[in-house]
């Protein structure tokens, strides 16, 4: 059988923390974001969490089996 590859798309978008979350950015700042409050702009410079539905999918899309 076949190895199974990472999802490059993916691994580009999604970090994998030491303790299993998976980290991702929020979508909506790449441009138009003058019209974003600023208080806007700022939260959306964190990280945010996958949804728990996701992650064991993402985690198998990325070859983590952890």
């Amino acid at each position: 059988m076949n190895k199974m590859k990472t999802h490059k798309g993916l691994a580009k978008r999604v970090k994998i923390s030491k303790n299993g979350k998976v980290k991702r950015s929020y979508a909506g700042k790449s441009h138009l974001n003058s019209g974003l409050s600023p208080k806007r702009r700022r939260s959306l410079r964190r990280k945010a969490q996958a949804a728990a539905g996701f992650k064991k999918r993402i985690k198998r899309a990325l070859g983590n089996s952890g």
